[in-house]
């Protein structure tokens, strides 16, 4: 395998100790996720990992531009390069899905994100740009920021020809859940657990590892209309059905990839994981891999969940190397 190995955290109190254990265990990188209804502070979390690993690149995945001000989204992204040293920063930025569903929210639409890039980026390299009708510029002194220029990749979070589009334009790759050829760097988001020999895909440890990606397929499969292409899937969309529609959201992302919530448990099972090749052999993981090098991807991001996150790192470090 020549794909690159980073992994991705549903960013906890723990990520940044999470962190120290990936590197000790030789991934490349460690994304954070900014959903800061389910999770901690991105940035807090990503400059408290930086102050406990020395080699492993660190950003977040991927930011929302309607949570910050882009002012905001500069003066973090500065903070982490002055803390971990510039060439550990990537940063990966997305139209939000759940960090604005998560809010009641649709997704923005793209324009909106590339003129936000534009802004962070510009303001990195020093300069004066226009925002709300205003001009701004990062005004940090020596000993208040990381020096201007500040050079780092940004990773665009590309869902459809308009994504894909934005990232050509501004981005340095792409960062999504299904391979998307033509870039040179195109990091693909995998979640699940390696099966222990003999394991059953429904055993407690898979659906307490891989349960929670098993979930985010039944979501998905709500956003696009293909719940039936999953079994209970409908079933499982009834269960919502005591939710009043304005609060419904707030039910469906409880626990959203962290852990299989009360509502989705019963859904969620070994066939299921097992259809969403969640739960697989060391040997099946690896034909997957390489369909997705195939597929023109250059990097797993690789989400550990489940009791045992320190395990499920190194087993899975273990299974693609």
């Amino acid at each position: 395998m020549t794909l690159a190995l980073s992994c991705a955290f549903a960013t906890s109190e723990r990520s940044h100790e999470h962190a120290r254990v990936a590197e000790e265990l030789g991934y490349e990188r460690a994304w954070f996720y900014d959903s800061p209804a389910l999770y901690p502070d991105v940035w807090v979390q990503l400059c408290r990992a930086a102050e406990r690993t020395q080699r492993i690149g660190l950003g977040p995945a991927v930011l929302v531009p309607s949570l910050r001000h882009p002012m905001t989204n500069a003066a973090a992204i500065a903070t982490l390069a002055g803390i971990a040293g510039v060439e550990r920063v990537a940063v990966a930025i997305g139209s939000g899905f759940t960090g604005r569903l998560t809010l009641g929210q649709r997704p923005l639409p793209w324009q909106q994100v590339a003129n936000y890039v534009r802004t962070v980026q510009g303001l990195l390299r020093g300069e004066q740009v226009e925002w709300e009708g205003a001009p701004i510029r990062m005004l940090h002194p020596a000993g208040f920021g990381a020096a201007r220029p500040i050079d780092v990749p940004f990773i665009i979070a590309a869902a459809g020809p308009k994504g894909i589009e934005v990232a050509r334009s501004i981005g340095q790759g792409v960062f999504g859940s299904a391979p998307i050829p033509g870039f040179a760097r195109s990091v693909l988001l995998a979640m699940g657990t390696v099966l222990l020999p003999g394991e059953s895909p429904g055993s407690e440890r898979a659906i307490a590892a891989a349960g929670h990606a098993a979930a985010v397929g039944l979501h998905w499969a709500t956003e696009f209309d293909a719940l039936d292409s999953l079994p209970g899937g409908r079933q499982w969309a009834a269960a919502y059905d005591t939710v009043p529609g304005r609060e419904r959201h707030l039910a469906l992302h409880d626990q959203h990839l962290i852990a299989v919530n009360d509502r989705d448990r019963t859904f969620v099972t070994g066939e299921l994981l097992t259809i969403q090749k969640l739960a697989q052999t060391p040997d099946a993981w690896q034909q997957q891999f390489q369909r997705f090098e195939q597929a023109g991807v250059t990097e797993i991001a690789y989400q550990p969940a489940g009791p045992d996150i320190p395990g499920e790192l190194e087993r899975f470090a273990k299974m693609l190397r």
